[in-house]
């Protein structure tokens, strides 16, 4: 159990500090397209092209941000096989705090009274989590439950991408939601997988779940991506949180055996309904009412509650 807290933590750590280098590259890309609509980099309906997302992931602090994620993504595959899943994904949706709280040092954001407030009943809810969590479930489900995640994962993402670029500028909210969901099937995927333990090539590569948590990690990311070129509105975070963290916790429960300790059930609920209601305050606190294009260069010098929207990478936490 301790290891795999560990483990989840430090996956948070290192997704918190991607989220917050991946969002300095996008705004940098977006700035430096400012008349990109005429350049083509736009589509019709005010979302981002695919040549101008590539262009955002080319910058080097997304290129670390994403390094990050891929260091994140195997801790916490670790901690998803070690741990809960309604456990392991809410401590790694903690990364929220840990994004905020370096925006704080290396943004200049200041945050306010209730992201702090916020803050604090997250870590405390990671605690009741922590103190109610039992055993894992063995993970072992029919290979056409392997089946239909694929196919699920397929949908959410080629479906999602397909209709946010459709929405344009007004799908930053959707696609926190499927960037989400998309990590969510993640973490279901590496529970459920075949051929890790003990360790079987074959059974590995003929299982359909790999190429769901691909197809899932894959579109994720890319959604993720598109949410921060689209900019931030209230709720975007909020959803991700949500299809992160919700629905894998509900899965792990009701059909992979996780379980609280005997007689502490109510704490698990207590803690699991106080992280995610916690986080979407970070989320919502921190959220800018504008989309993205201000100018972030000097964040310092910004005071009072206005500076926390002014760099808008509060509201790239994942």
């Amino acid at each position: 159990m301790l290891i795999g807290l560990l483990t989840a933590v430090a996956a948070s750590i290192c997704y918190g500090t991607g989220s917050v280098l991946q969002a300095v590259g996008s705004r940098k890309s977006a700035r430096r397209e400012g008349a990109a609509a005429a350049a083509g980099q736009v589509t019709g309906r005010g979302g981002p092209s695919l040549s101008s997302t590539a262009k955002a992931a080319m910058t080097w602090q997304f290129v670390v941000g994403t390094i990050l994620d891929f260091i994140g993504f195997g801790l916490g595959a670790l901690a998803a096989r070690l741990l809960p899943l309604f456990l392991s994904q809410t401590v790694i949706s903690a990364n929220l705090v840990i994004t905020a709280v370096l925006s704080v040092r290396l943004l200049g954001i200041r945050l306010t009274r209730a992201e702090w407030t916020s803050i604090g009943v997250v870590c405390s809810a990671l605690v009741l989590l922590a103190s109610a969590a039992g055993p894992e479930g063995s993970g072992h489900t029919p290979l056409a439950t392997h089946w239909w995640l694929l196919a699920i994962s397929l949908l959410l993402m080629v479906g999602g991408t397909v209709l946010v670029r459709f929405l344009g500028a007004r799908a930053a909210i959707l696609a926190g939601l499927l960037s989400g969901l998309g990590f969510g099937a993640l973490g279901v995927g590496v529970r459920i997988l075949n051929g890790v333990d003990p360790f079987d090539l074959t059974a590995l590569l003929t299982d359909p779940a790999l190429y769901a948590i691909l197809v899932a990690g894959i579109g994720g990311m890319y959604l993720h991506t598109v949410a921060l070129q689209i900019g931030s509105v209230n709720g975007a975070t909020a959803a991700l949180v949500v299809g992160e963290t919700v629905l894998p916790g509900m899965i792990g429960v009701w059909w992979l055996g996780d379980a609280s300790r005997p007689g502490f059930a109510w704490l698990a609920v207590l803690g699991f309904v106080l992280a995610v209601m916690g986080a979407v305050a970070v989320a919502w606190f921190g959220a800018p009412e504008t989309h993205g294009g201000e100018d972030t260069a000097a964040p310092e010098a910004e005071t009072g509650p206005a500076c926390a929207r002014d760099a808008e990478a509060a509201a790239a936490l994942r």
